[in-house]
């Protein structure tokens, strides 16, 4: 059997082809803004490397009368805190070395939140980057919907889980919206 880490090599050189054959991948995402579940604020991110870029999203959002928020880690082996943030407002690297708006921004509870991933499969099953942080914080706020932000291509059969492993509500692709009502590992 492949370990997660030899899982998670394979997923992030496909995400990196797939970024490269698909530039316009994130512009055809924003189509489907309303299609996603309720929820405010939304929690988005801001790629980093060859992530699915939620820029296009983000203004997508925005525009249908949403707020957004980004993560913010502050404390490692701990959940992610969010603070509100919209395009184009000033940005810091946070502890985990992601860019995160400034600590004066209001700290918020999410109530949509979008992640990126490696790899999903059919029935919630996301691989992340291993830090463990959305599980955390996936964890820590249960009733908070979960959507994962991916390349279509990066769906795989099915992934190993283990128990502290939080399924995802659907994934958002260049192809759709797909929830996963209440199917789960």
């Amino acid at each position: 059997m492949i370990s997660k880490s030899e899982l998670r090599a394979e997923a992030r050189a496909l995400r990196k082809r797939l970024a490269q054959a698909d530039p316009l991948a994130a512009g055809r995402v924003a189509d489907h803004a309303a299609d996603l579940p309720s929820g405010e604020p939304v929690a988005l991110y801001v790629a980093v490397g060859s992530e699915l870029d939620p820029a296009p999203l983000a203004r997508a959002l925005l525009a249908a009368g949403r707020s957004l928020c980004l993560p913010v880690t502050i404390e490692r082996d701990a959940p992610l805190i969010f603070r509100r943030w919209s395009p184009g407002e000033p940005l810091e690297m946070d502890l985990a070395g992601c860019p995160a708006p400034l600590p004066l921004s209001a700290t918020v509870d999410p109530g949509l939140i979008l992640c990126p991933l490696l790899a999903f499969d059919a029935w919630g099953g996301r691989l992340g980057q291993g830090g463990g942080y959305y599980d955390r914080t996936f964890a820590a706020r249960p009733n908070v919907t979960r959507i994962g932000l991916a390349y279509a291509g990066q769906a795989v059969e099915r992934l190993p889980v283990q128990r502290h492993d939080m399924a995802l509500d659907g994934v958002l692709t260049e192809a759709g919206y797909r929830p996963y009502d209440g199917i789960s590992h």
